[in-house]
């Protein structure tokens, strides 16, 4: 279990790099990357795995923190999927839409680091 769970660590980082790292490089033309699109889908379901471990594991889980924790990922998924469509599309990605799934990515890492 702990194997398993390192690696879900290892792929929720790897979905926030994707999300913040997105955001960043395309700070001065701001538009939604797959990049960003697939990192917001991995940050949902491999918090909800981690948030599973833990359930079933001995640690105590701060279910206040876990419900925004997963109403920020929703925000960033939905605003990711958003923008994706839209890039794909050839349709211009809103300033607000791009810099909201970045700025929220950011967010949530600051909630997950900061809050003890």
């Amino acid at each position: 279990m702990d194997f398993l769970k390192l690696v879900l660590v290892l792929l929720h980082l790897i979905g926030a790099a994707a999300i913040v790292g997105g955001w960043l490089s395309n700070f001065k033309t701001p538009t939604v990357t797959n990049w960003q699109f697939y990192g917001a889908i991995g940050q949902l379901v491999t918090g909800l795995l981690l948030v599973g471990l833990a359930e079933m594991g001995d640690g105590q889980v701060n279910n206040f923190k876990i419900g925004v924790k997963v109403l920020l990922a929703i925000g960033v998924f939905v605003a990711a999927l958003i923008g994706w469509r839209k890039a794909r599309a050839g349709q211009p990605v809103s300033t607000g839409l791009a810099h909201g799934t970045g700025g929220t990515g950011l967010i949530a890492m600051a909630v997950a680091v900061l809050w003890q």
